[in-house]
């Protein structure tokens, strides 16, 4: 039997190229390797007062593995997933080929790949849309008892023209002294009030917002950001916020990272929950999950925002669910113990029956970042796309050498030579 197999040193590939002024009627761009982690982009690109248009939550993560995927965070409501704002790209396909691709040039194989789960071919360079990069930003943090206020308030958020720069919101269950381990990293806008909330034993939400600004321009953003928050529901006394710089806010999980490392926190599991659902089913699945299925705890952090599908190219392979706006909820467990709540298995429990839950229900949700491990499974998630994923996958890797793994195609080989 001959063995096939596509190998690309991406760590050797470091260089950087900027290209364009950013100025009228000439976007900036970054020309960066698919090894690169968007932090060094990052560093490079605002070397020249540009930075990248849309991000994910943690950015020690490769250009190419991201894009692989979707590329998420809270810019994504306004911007689109970070595939959405990739202009060109080059890639080594399972045929061995290197091809340049782009919408206008090899457009299958580019939107393909966006998304394409490393299904269709390596990402080794991507050109990534750039944008003047804020000095600083004014970051803020509230909180909600009562859930239909909170996604009202951040869907108005997403929809309005005049709104934050990021938007992402959180699900807190049951944890004490919630507003002391804010005054940590915030200050609260009214310390008396907020040392009087009690978070014990609560459900609560908290919507994350940021506002970007150069300090000279301060007071404008202060009387912006006033007006905004003068138009949410949140619980008044829950106000914090700090100003960081620009740097400092996307970066933001790797300092958490540092501090977990010490208490030897990081390198433990992390089964990981991600999933898109509809706006119209976001009530009937918070009401089972988090009055319910997580009643009483959990162990790690909940994301629960909404982003707009219209920022969504539906051309690459990334699947989402149908409706306008439809929110991404993450579970983002730990498992330091090897039993008890705080283990694998019961972090895995408590996500398959959050699955079980939304596939009995009609919930419409669709899986990111999906851990499935049959073909069927992933024939029903692609649904209707299947049949465009798996004719792409015949033409750039038919041999079904890339990411076997994931367990989507079952790998083929080359009869014994004579």
């Amino acid at each position: 039997m001959v063995r096939v197999s596509v190998v690309c040193c991406l760590k050797l590939l470091l260089l950087l190229a900027l290209g364009g002024s950013g100025g009228a009627g000439v976007p900036a761009y970054v020309d960066a390797p698919g090894g690169a982690l968007w932090i060094n982009v990052l560093h490079e690109t605002l070397k020249h007062g540009l930075a990248p248009k849309s991000w994910t939550d943690y950015l020690h993560l490769t250009v190419g593995g991201t894009l692989s995927n979707a590329g998420v965070s809270g810019q994504a409501f306004r911007q689109g997933p970070q595939v959405s704002n990739v202009n060109q790209l080059e890639i080594v396909t399972g045929r061995g080929d290197v091809v340049t691709c782009s919408p206008e040039e090899n457009s299958d194989l580019f939107y393909g790949a966006l998304g394409g789960l490393g299904q269709f071919g390596i990402i080794t360079r991507a050109r990534i849309a750039l944008e003047p990069a804020p000095k600083m930003v004014r970051w803020i943090r509230v909180l909600y008892s009562d859930f239909a206020s909170f996604t009202e308030d951040q869907e108005a958020l997403i929809s309005a023209e005049e709104t934050f720069d990021y938007i992402e919101g959180f699900v807190i269950i049951n944890r004490t002294g919630i507003l002391n381990n804010w005054r940590t990293s915030f200050k609260p806008q009214d310390p008396v009030q907020a040392s009087h909330f009690q978070s014990d034993g609560k459900v609560l939400y908290c919507l994350e917002m940021t506002k970007n600004f150069d300090p000279d321009e301060a007071d404008i953003m202060e009387q912006e950001v006033g007006v905004l928050l003068s138009r949410l529901r949140y619980i008044q006394s829950t106000l914090f916020h700090t100003d960081v710089t620009y740097l400092e806010f996307l970066d933001r999980v790797h300092s958490s990272e540092l501090k977990l490392r010490a208490q030897g926190l990081w390198e433990v599991p992390h089964p990981w929950l991600n999933l898109l659902i509809p706006r119209s089913t976001i009530h009937r699945f918070a009401r089972e999950v988090f009055g319910k299925i997580l009643k009483d705890s959990n162990n790690g952090p909940i994301l629960l925002y909404p982003v707009n599908r219209s920022k969504w190219d539906n051309r690459t392979s990334v699947v989402i669910p149908e409706e306008e706006i439809f929110y991404l909820v993450g579970f983002l467990s730990s498992a330091p113990s090897a039993s008890g709540h705080g283990s694998v298995e019961h972090a895995v429990s408590l996500n398959d029956k959050i699955v079980d839950f939304c596939d009995k229900a009609g919930v419409g949700m669709k899986q990111y970042l999906a851990p499935y491990t049959t073909q069927q499974q992933w024939k029903a998630h692609f649904g209707a796309r299947w049949e465009t994923f798996e004719r792409r996958k015949h033409m750039y890797d038919p041999l079904a050498i890339l990411a076997p793994g994931q367990r989507i195609f079952p790998k083929a080989s080359l009869p014994m030579s004579s």
